[in-house]
């Protein structure tokens, strides 16, 4: 079950990171052009904040289940953890990178709903939707990050 969900994890990371590449540019492109907040920018957040929240549980589930979070933790001691970058990494940095991005997206989604002019909802939706876009990309274990590689997609060879 760890396995299946380490992969379902993985493949939504890029529907995560493409549903991020739309809404950014959308959000983009209605500041810039002044165009209505439509209900498919709405459609858009809302897919991408449950990916996100879908995904940050699976995560959740890794990190307790897992060798890397929870139990590193445990068995070698927080001291230990923190001084260590490939441990440190798992334990700490990346849930807490990806919870951070999690709320800017939902903070994003939210704003959307806000009674306020369509070019003010696409201005701050770009905004929080480019920040989590950033910290998602700076903590993503990518296949050319030494010591925390991960393949462009595991399972498939």
């Amino acid at each position: 079950m760890y396995n299946g969900l380490l992969h379902l994890h993985n493949v939504l990371r890029w529907v995560i990171l493409l549903l991020l590449v739309i809404t950014i540019v959308r959000s983009f492109a209605g500041m810039t052009g002044n165009k209505p907040f439509s209900s498919g920018d709405r459609k858009l957040g809302t897919f991408l904040m449950i990916c996100a929240h879908i995904t940050f549980l699976i995560g959740v589930y890794q990190w307790i289940a897992g060798d890397l979070g929870l139990k590193a933790i445990q068995s070698a001691g927080m001291g230990v953890i923190m001084k260590n970058a490939n441990p440190r990494f798992w334990a700490i940095e990346h849930p807490v990178g990806m919870l951070l991005a999690i709320i800017l997206i939902t903070v994003g989604r939210r704003q959307s709903k806000a009674p306020v002019s369509d070019t003010i909802k696409h201005k701050r939706t770009f905004w929080y939707y480019l920040v989590a876009l950033i910290i998602i990309i700076a903590v993503v274990p990518w296949p050319f990050r030494e010591g925390i590689a991960r393949p462009w997609f595991p399972g498939v060879s």
